[in-house]
């Protein structure tokens, strides 16, 4: 249909709003599809605000002449059905505009220019400012989201007193966000300040109506794992793998690695040249012990290097279950243990078996006694026990 030329909407000049859209897709990259979009989307809904009932608004846009019109979309009808004006027009109207409408058929009626230009005015701007919001936060997610599981570093913004959460500045320039490292997530006993620049692990990258949340750690095992991808080229390619891994932030961290290659030796290779690559993690670490273990596909002998330092004599596997009795020398069952346990329950969360400990010269209350009763009832020879039986029979 040709209809009248359209005015420009007073107090609105698409021109401009395009020459705006241009310019942040220029230098912040946002799509211009996307913001028109957004756009579209608030004139829509401002004009159906306005007018109660109508429900098709179309907002026609030309991104070559830098145009932009507004119609309310009516279905022709007969004089007998005409019951919603909102959405109907008669077919005696319609034919005014032009002869060939027939009942049945869609009209696309402009809306009268002063209005469209009080409505754009009064949206566009805030839409471009909303919609450039929505479209940082989403390029924030976006490239947080892919750092999910990875070492980022951040720069102590603020600490609270109170409950000692401490916000960092992660990422540089449109491209960064405030990340909160909560209390439970600091190693016990690290002090940090203002200013200072901290590695931390990206746990999960979560959307929010504030913008995208980074949940951050220092505790996590993944961070001792990403450090030593970092400063081991054989773990970064791939020629040695880390296994499993088990820590308690602050104090002790046990990691099973294995060599694809046989002729790399994969502790050394963590450890590195007179242990410069371990050294350089626990400095990072502020001095958290690192045991550096070889897994082995054979539960007790991984079981046994688990235990490590302590010397593990005998390992018994359960018939059900994963669980098992390691014997260890008299003299270093406290080593096999460690302090409060740590020993014990690291080695237990590294190969994923219930670990009970006991000492060499321990034996078995069960074992005793079937020992006991074979003292105290030594067997029968032939004659006696028949002798016995008759006995008893008298």
């Amino acid at each position: 249909m040709k209809g009248k030329k359209q005015k420009e909407p007073v107090g609105f000049n698409p021109s401009e709003i395009f020459a705006a859209l241009e310019m942040l897709e220029k230098e912040r990259g946002i799509p211009q599809s996307f913001m028109l979009d957004k756009i579209i989307q608030a004139l829509t809904t401002a004009y159906k605000r306005d007018h109660d009932g109508v429900e098709n608004v179309i907002v026609d846009v030309d991104e070559v002449r830098h145009t932009m019109k507004m119609f309310v979309q009516k279905n022709v009808v007969a004089e007998e059905d005409y019951v919603d004006p909102a959405n109907e027009i008669l077919v005696e109207e319609a034919k005014h505009i032009s002869a060939r409408y027939e009942v049945g058929d869609i009209i696309n009626l402009p809306v009268d220019t002063v209005e469209f230009g009080r409505i754009a005015a009064g949206n566009g701007k805030q839409v471009i400012i909303q919609g450039l919001r929505e479209a940082e936060r989403g390029m924030v997610y976006d490239e947080f989201n892919s750092k999910q599981h990875e070492i980022l570093t951040g720069v102590v913004t603020r600490i609270d007193p109170r409950n000692g959460n401490v916000s960092l500045r992660i990422g540089t320039g449109s491209e960064s966000t405030e990340a909160l490292l909560m209390a439970g997530e600091q190693v016990p006993g690290e002090e940090l300040t203002e200013g200072m620049h901290v590695k931390v692990y990206v746990v999960e990258v979560r959307r929010s109506t504030r913008g995208p949340q980074v949940l951050i750690s220092r505790t996590h095992p993944g961070l001792v794992k990403r450090l030593f991808e970092l400063e081991v080229p054989e773990i970064y390619d791939g020629t040695v793998e880390v296994r499993s891994i088990a820590r308690e932030a602050g104090s002790r961290t046990k990691m099973a690695v294995w060599s694809n290659d046989e002729n790399v030796d994969p502790i050394g290779a963590c450890v590195g040249p007179k242990g410069q690559r371990v050294a350089t993690i626990v400095e990072e670490l502020r001095g958290e012990k690192i045991d550096i273990i070889k897994w082995n596909e054979d539960p007790a002998q991984f079981i046994a290097a688990a235990l490590a330092p302590a010397d593990v004599v005998d390992v018994w596997m359960a018939d059900e279950g994963k669980a098992c009795r390691c014997v260890v020398p008299d003299d270093q069952l406290s080593l096999a243990i460690g302090k409060e346990g740590q020993n014990a329950r690291l080695a237990a969360r590294l190969t994923g078996y219930k670990i009970d400990i006991k000492p060499q010269s321990y034996r078995d209350p069960e074992e005793d006694e079937d020992a006991s009763v074979s003292a105290e009832e030594p067997a029968l020879t032939d004659d006696a026990q028949d002798a016995a039986e008759t006995g008893s029979e008298e």
